[in-house]
């Protein structure tokens, strides 16, 4: 049996991925994805959250006009709507709703599967296309799948800041 990977090692080399090849995601990765979010922690337990994993290409064609920078999930393999009554009752319900994510996202990556959120902004669009409950919202989706051209190296642009400009001992 192949030891799991690092989760540590996960984290240092995810990236986000927006293209996406044509292979689709088998039954049983999907399932440990989305797994991999329910399984997440919440504040209070609240699981403030349900999950609709989405495949047909006309639906997350559609959804991928609800939000600006969405296009990404007309390409995906596979797409998770993230559901919940109301983003921001409470302050923890996004923090909760980006520990799923997470979640979700590190799995895929130990797949071999990319992924990148999406902040929807025609929240209520969103929610009808996927015929959730008037009663809740869609805040984000996060679009999955094989990325289209491999990544080795360092990101293009950005990367991430040096840990003396971020890490702070004791005090600031």
């Amino acid at each position: 049996m192949t030891p799991p990977p690092d989760v540590y090692n996960l984290i240092k080399t995810k990236r986000a991925v927006r293209r996406f090849s044509q292979q689709p995601i088998s039954d049983d990765i999907a399932r440990t994805i989305l797994n991999a979010g329910r399984l997440s922690g919440s504040a209070k337990n609240t699981q403030p959250w349900h999950f609709v994993a989405i495949r047909q290409h006309d639906t997350l064609q559609a959804l991928s006009q609800c939000g600006a920078y969405a296009s990404h999930l007309a390409g995906a393999a596979m797409a998770v709507a993230l559901v919940t009554e109301d983003p921001f009752e409470r302050l923890t319900v996004p923090f909760d709703l980006g520990r799923a994510t997470q979640n979700m996202m590190l799995t895929a990556w130990s797949h071999g599967i990319g992924s990148v959120m999406a902040t929807i902004y025609q929240s209520a669009k969103a929610a009808a296309i996927i015929k959730a409950p008037a009663s809740y919202a869609l805040p984000w989706c996060v679009s999955f799948g094989y990325p289209a051209e491999p990544r080795s190296g360092p990101p293009r642009r950005g990367g991430r800041r040096p840990a003396d400009d971020v890490i702070h001992w004791e005090s600031w």
